[in-house]
């Protein structure tokens, strides 16, 4: 007697992503990694084809590391440059330019495809969660998370609960994290949440410090990793953000804060004229070419 083919279970998640970038490459990265079927939207076609290049590089580096589950098949990955992609997705991760105005538009063209109950995950360093979700039909759908980039790597990822954040879009991303692997830790909502407000101001006082010439990038690299333990140093940090984002993040901090500590430091302005913007071009800080 032959036995019928045993067919595999469906996902319990099928994931759109908003938006090629970095962001938006790292997060597929680790939902792939995961088994999780991700159709990644961006309205830019060479930068989607640059984008599967870079998804492929960064799953085999994640499997070296061991940074993914081991005997899970990778998900399915489908791009395209229609939001209306998003129309049968289990939720919606946007990572577009930390841009509020951007953002708005997409979340609110978004909110208006998916099917009511849809969770719209706003992956924004600095923004408030409820200035965005003012213009979506549906602002109880809204919630936002903070991935630390890259995702695969980093165990904890910050959830950002706005006044209007339901309880079931709130469990929903919690859900998805735990299927993703990754601790959920829930704050309120204000302007950069906990560790843009506290890490990227650290950053631009750390690139005052050069501008003024009192210390090397990589002198203040050095010291800040031997005696006070941080990790990588402020300003090779700097360069794996994006010291794009990182100047975007901080207009949006000293806009809405006033603290004038947020206001962006004239050599991370200079940088970002410059085209050096961390490792995603090349240069920054440091040269990576």
């Amino acid at each position: 007697m032959t036995s019928a083919p045993r067919e595999e279970p469906e996902p319990s998640h099928a994931l759109t992503v908003l938006g090629a970038g970095v962001m938006g490459v790292g997060i597929t990265v680790l939902a792939l990694g995961h088994g999780l079927p991700v159709h990644l939207v961006d309205l830019d076609r060479e930068r989607l084809d640059r984008a599967r290049e870079r998804i492929d590089g960064e799953l085999r580096l994640a499997a070296l590391m061991a940074a993914l589950p081991e005997g899970t098949p990778t998900g399915t990955l489908v791009t395209g440059t229609s939001l209306k992609a998003a129309a049968g997705a289990t939720a919606v991760i946007e990572a577009v330019t930390e841009n509020a105005r951007t953002k708005t538009e997409v979340l609110a063209e978004v909110s208006a495809l998916v099917r009511p109950g849809t969770p719209l995950v706003t992956n924004t360093s600095s923004i408030p969660v409820d200035e965005l979700a003012g213009a979506l039909e549906r602002p109880e759908e809204l919630v936002g998370t903070h991935f630390m980039n890259p995702p695969y790597l980093i165990g904890t990822a910050e959830v950002i609960r706005g006044s209007r954040t339901g309880e079931s879009t709130l469990a929903a991303a919690v859900a998805l994290l735990g299927a993703l692997r990754r601790k959920a830790v829930v704050v309120r909502d204000a302007p950069g949440f906990v560790t843009s407000r506290i890490l990227h101001p650290m950053i631009n006082d750390a690139a005052r410090v050069v501008q003024a010439g009192t210390a090397t990038a990589e002198d203040v690299d050095a010291l800040m990793q031997g005696c006070l333990g941080h990790p990588t140093g402020p300003l090779r940090t700097a360069d794996l953000i994006g010291i794009d984002n990182l100047v975007d993040s901080l207009t949006v901090l000293h806009e809405r804060t006033g603290d004038d500590g947020c206001r962006p430091s004239e050599l991370l302005r200079r940088l970002v004229r410059e085209g050096r913007l961390g490792r995603k071009s090349g240069r920054g800080f440091y040269d990576y070419t």
